[in-house]
């Protein structure tokens, strides 16, 4: 049957892409791409173990995967306001730069890329401020914001021009705390994040109260994009949630 086929010919691109995911990032078992093996290993086990010739199978994959794309477009779009590449359009005020997580004190790839995006607006924009956010977390010898300061500095940015915001420890928790050092949140604000992150970073922050959110989007390596972009898929639906039980029990 064809949907057997697709499932297998799934199967062993997870596996493949999981094979992949090791050699960059040299481990096994990287938070979500375990993700990948999990999903290869299992779509060959129903491959060959499913024997009931149901139709329901393949309509339930059906909607689950209109509902998985209908997501991804959501975030893909997210990178890309108005139909432009996200963050050229304005001179902003405040550019909230939200953290990751570092190795130590070692700045990580994702970060890396969010503070170089950072620094070339910055420079661009001498009028603006940056407010780097981003707590302690395990593993971490430092707040993401203290490491993330030094790195502005050591890339030619004012001390004048950074404020730390260090307690957070989430998305939703940057731009809360972020908002502390914004006189008026009705004004554009700056938000710099990894391109597939940016649409959960805006949702986040429109529920916090800013009014006109304006990402400003950092790439990724293009390896790491597809797994970052899925785990995102999972990340959005975890925050619709939150967000209908905050509904339900006002």
């Amino acid at each position: 049957m064809l949907w057997q086929i697709i499932i297998s010919v799934f199967s062993i691109l997870c596996l493949v892409y999981y094979a992949l995911l090791c050699i960059r990032l040299r481990k096994w078992d990287s938070t979500f791409s375990r993700f990948w093996l999990i999903c290869g290993c299992a779509g060959l086990m129903f491959r060959y173990l499913y024997i009931d010739g149901s139709d329901m199978l393949p309509a339930l994959l059906l909607i689950l995967t209109g509902i998985f794309l209908l997501t991804e477009v959501k975030i893909i779009r997210g990178m890309f306001p108005d139909g432009r590449l996200a963050g050229r359009q304005e001179d902003y005020r405040y550019l909230i730069v939200l953290g990751a997580q570092v190795d130590g004190k070692r700045i990580t790839d994702s970060l890396r890329r969010r503070l170089d995006r950072a620094v070339g607006y910055l420079k661009e924009h001498p009028g603006t401020c940056a407010i780097v956010s981003g707590g302690m977390g395990r593993g971490e010898e430092a707040a993401e914001a203290e490491v993330m300061g030094e790195y502005l500095l050591r890339h030619g940015i004012e001390e004048e021009r950074i404020l730390r915001e260090d307690r957070s420890r989430t998305t939703k928790e940057n731009l809360e705390y972020s908002k502390a050092y914004i006189e008026d949140l009705s004004i554009p604000v700056g938000i710099v994040s990894n391109n597939f992150h940016l649409y959960r970073a805006v949702c986040y922050a429109k529920r916090e109260g800013y009014l006109r959110p304006c990402p400003v989007a950092a790439d990724c390596h293009p390896l790491l994009f597809l797994n970052y972009v899925v785990r995102e898929f999972f990340a959005v639906w975890k925050m619709i949630l939150q967000f209908t039980r905050q509904s339900i029990s006002r």
